[in-house]
């Protein structure tokens, strides 16, 4: 980074990380780790038979209120990694099978990521992401990222900046998804239908959200030809104790968001089991 400053995400707050200064993300300049494991609760295209090696990283240029994953994502815990450390934590995941690297809320480590896959590792890498980045981060993971795995959490720019400090996500987070297909292209499968290469599109559809979600699914609609990028919609949402929305998201507004989804376009993904909106599907850190 230019004279040390941090640009890794749109926020560009230009925190001198290796010095010791740290930015919105709260995170230091080698990568903290808070859990790598395989994991099985991803789409089945991703986790597969044997699980995603995933690498869920601490901190987060985003501040959710309704975060799953709040214990890591505000505060900065785990083991810290440089890039040699990281490619170790690669090649321990696939010595136990794993299908892929899912490399989990990355953006704020990219340039330690982006390092530590010089030589890249022989199964599928995945940048799984809020989808709030920056044109410098996806830059750094060109060559490097085979899947990309974004949020498009809101198409409502008040909603982003009430529920994720992040009044500019829909703009930033457009850009971002476009680039992402740039590099990787339409989705390509494995013989077992293990996803490859491409591009799978997150939304979680939020209670008393639903023209935000119709938001979203129109711009992928208008932006990408049927089998472009995969969709994700997810009816998972687990309210926090401190958080908003503080109600789960009922089978109506999910249903609403799925006959809305196939009324629009051919999309190809997944929609997901209501039953998926329990604690017990949030990993413990």
């Amino acid at each position: 980074m230019s004279n040390h400053t941090c640009l890794l995400c749109p926020r560009a707050c230009r925190a001198d990380r290796a010095a010791g200064d740290t930015g919105f993300c709260r995170a230091p300049s080698a990568a903290v780790v808070a859990a790598r494991l395989l994991h099985f609760w991803e789409e089945p295209c991703i986790s597969g038979k044997n699980g995603s090696g995933t690498v869920f990283f601490s901190g987060c240029n985003l501040r959710c209120s309704y975060c799953q994953n709040i214990e890591i994502s505000r505060k900065v815990k785990g083991e810290s990694f440089d890039a040699q450390g990281l490619a170790g934590v690669y090649r321990e995941l696939i010595s136990h099978g794993a299908e892929n690297i899912n490399l989990v809320t990355p953006t704020i480590y990219a340039d330690v990521i982006a390092e530590s896959l010089t030589e890249k590792p022989p199964v599928p890498v995945i940048y799984n992401c809020g989808g709030y980045e920056s044109a410098y981060a996806l830059e750094l993971m060109r060559g490097k990222a085979d899947i990309y795995l974004p949020d498009l959490k809101y198409s409502d720019d008040t909603a982003a900046a009430r529920l994720s400090s992040a009044p500019d996500y829909f703009v930033k987070a457009k850009d971002a998804i476009l680039e992402m297909h740039r590099q990787v292209g339409s989705p390509v499968f494995g013989e077992n239908g293990q996803l490859l290469r491409g591009v799978m599109i997150r939304h979680l559809v939020l209670p008393g959200y639903l023209e935000n979600t119709f938001g979203v699914l129109d711009w992928i609609a208008e932006s990408f030809a049927p089998g472009e990028v995969l969709l994700s919609l997810m009816s998972q949402f687990t309210p926090n104790k401190a958080g908003e929305p503080s109600r789960k998201l009922t089978a109506e507004e999910y249903s609403r968001a799925v006959d809305y989804a196939k009324a629009l376009a051919d999309f190809e993904g997944y929609f997901q089991d209501p039953t998926a909106a329990e604690d017990g599907y949030v990993p413990e850190f």
